[in-house]
This record gives structure tokens, C-alpha cells and sequence, in this order.
């Protein structure tokens, strides 16, 4: 080579132009911390066969007045983790969309007997519950389109209020009479605090609401605690806000952190520990006419929600849980 020519640079390869990174145990970065969230979750979800029952059946309303903050999903996912860990489950649907059937993979066409039969007709549950075919010791009240004139009709109807209520506590008592009680029931409301919403308020005992890590999702709690201290004053003095699960979690914002340090300040030892992460896996498990715990067992959502339900769970059997 002429000594007078500049050398000729070689060309830029993967190993020259990328530093290999180094491993460290860091955990500060938001995806190792994710990654380390994620195996503990899942060493949790492994180490626990079965949950231990509660002294009596817990009945919990999921509800929250805003649309699209989690209820179905959450209804979904904790009933199926409760019964995945050997509990005994039944899913009302009271949304006359029917999502939690579809999820469930319960029919719930037009003309199918379910919930409307029960509140409207007087119908007895044990004619109307079905089994979900996916998991077994949970079960579910269908809802069907029937059901979105059920408002008006129950205007006219005499306790409009109580009907689901008188309905449940018949079946709970009618199941622990043979030796099969139900140790869990999750009704799922409607967004919006009509009369189906109210009925079952006076029908549960517990509250879950889901909250949303958006700010939105925090106008209007207000108003939906305020509706709830008047069920409890004038239809059910034993209803309490017991469990808040946020939902829709992303820990690389500074939003959704806000968001939940503001609602751990207001509610307390009352909120679930473990948020449920936006998963692309929750969202898509409904398509397959699944929960996500059915879905896929080890994404982050299913096992957030496994996670939710030991904390419940263990609330239940009157052990020190967050």
C-alpha cells in the first residue's frame, strides 16, 4: 500500500459498532424491576395449591360507575384464580352485555334463562346457574340482552330493590344445606348505578372496585362512595368498601404511579398490593372465551390476578395479608 494513502477503514460490523452489555443486578431500571416483579409473582402463584375457605360466603360487588376501568375483567380473573386454588365460585353477571358470560365461556343468547328469570320472574337459581366448562368449582348466573329492560320493569315490581338479594341468600342457604356452599360470589354491576347496580348493593356485603391508573378514573369514585354510604344507611347497613384493585398499571409512567399513591393515601390497607398491568394478554383472552388465568397462566396479568386473589383470599381466612 502507497504510503502516502490514508489506510482504508474496515467496515463497520455488529461487534465494532454495539458494546455487548454487561449483566448486573441493577433492579433500578423499570424493566428489571419488572422482570423481578414478575418471578416473585410467580413463585408465589406456584407455592400455594389451594386457598383456605372463609369462615361464611363472601359476597362482593364489583362495581365502579365508569365504563372500561376493569370490572368484568377483574370479576373474571379473580373468580376463575379462587376456583383455580380450590374454592367454590359463582359469578353473577348483572351486565346485560353479558362480557362476563362470553369470558367465561357460558351461552347467553337471547332467550337464554339466566339472571332477568331470577330478579324479574322470581325464577329459583339452581334452575338458572351454570357450570363454567373450563374450571372447575366455578359456576355463573348469566346475563342476556333480556336483561337491558329490566330497569323499567323493576319499578313496578314489589322489594324492586331486594330481589336479587332474596334470590342469592336462598340459593347460598339451599347449597350449605347439601354440604356444597359456596365459599365466593362476585357480582358483576353495569357502569352505571340504576336499579340493577342497586340491587346488588343490598345483595352483597363487600365491595371491589377497580380503578383505572388514569386521573379520569378517579372523578367520579366520589360520587359512587357517596351512593354506596346511602345503600348502606337505607337498604344494607352491612355492605362496607372492603378491597380497591388498580388496574390498567403501567410502572414506566409517572401517571399511573400518581394515580396509585394517591388512592393507597385515601383508602389504605384497603388496597389490593399488587397492581394489574396493561397486558396484552387480558385483552385478548375474552376472544378465546377465557380468563386470562386459563389464557396463559404465566403472562404478568394472570399472574397479578392469582396475585390479587391470595391477597382476598387470605383477607378472608382473617390473615394479616398487605
Amino acid at each position: 500500500m502507497n504510503e502516502s494513502q490514508p489506510a482504508r477503514r474496515a467496515a463497520p460490523t455488529a461487534a465494532s459498532t454495539y458494546s455487548v452489555p454487561v449483566p448486573s443486578n441493577d433492579d433500578s431500571t423499570p424493566l428489571a424491576a419488572a422482570a423481578q416483579e414478575h418471578v416473585s409473582l410467580l413463585q408465589r402463584a406456584s407455592a400455594i395449591s389451594r386457598f383456605d375457605r372463609p369462615t361464611n360466603t363472601r359476597v362482593f360487588v364489583v362495581a365502579n360507575q365508569k365504563g372500561g376501568v376493569g370490572k368484568t375483567t377483574t370479576t373474571v380473573n379473580v373468580a376463575a384464580a379462587l376456583a383455580l386454588k380450590g374454592l367454590e365460585v359463582l359469578v353473577v353477571d348483572l351486565d346485560p352485555q353479558g362480557n362476563a358470560s362470553t369470558a367465561l365461556n357460558v351461552p347467553h343468547a337471547e332467550g337464554t334463562p339466566g339472571v332477568y328469570e331470577a330478579i324479574v320472574e322470581g325464577t329459583a337459581l339452581e334452575q338458572l346457574v351454570q357450570a363454567c366448562p373450563d374450571i372447575p368449582g366455578l359456576t355463573v348466573l348469566p346475563a342476556s340482552i333480556d336483561l337491558a329492560g329490566a330497569e323499567i320493569e323493576l319499578v313496578s315490581l314489589v322489594a324492586r330493590e331486594s330481589r336479587l338479594d332474596r334470590a342469592l341468600q336462598s340459593y347460598i342457604a339451599e347449597r350449605e344445606a347439601v354440604g356444597r356452599r359456596l365459599d365466593y360470589v362476585l357480582i358483576d354491576c353495569p357502569p352505571s348505578l340504576g336499579l340493577l347496580t342497586v340491587n346488588a348493593m343490598v345483595a352483597g356485603r363487600e365491595v371491589l372496585i377497580p380503578i383505572q391508573c388514569e386521573y379520569y378514573a378517579l372523578e367520579g369514585l366520589g360520587q359512587l362512595i357517596r351512593n354506596i354510604d346511602l345503600i348502606r344507611a337505607h337498604l344494607n347497613p352491612k355492605l362496607e368498601v372492603t378491597t380497591i384493585l388498580l388496574t390498567m398499571y403501567d410502572g414506566r409512567t409517572r401517571l399511573s404511579a400518581g394515580v396509585a399513591e394517591e388512592v393507597r393515601g385515601h383508602f389504605g390497607d384497603k388496597v389490593i398490593t399488587t397492581p394489574i398491568p396493561r397486558s396484552v394478554r387480558i385483552s385478548e383472552a375474552p376472544s378465546y372465551q377465557q380468563s386470562v388465568i386459563t389464557y396463559d397462566g404465566t403472562s404478568s396479568g394472570a399472574l397479578s390476578y392469582l396475585e390479587a386473589a391470595r391477597e382476598i383470599a387470605l383477607a378472608g381466612s382473617g390473615r394479616v395479608t398487605r
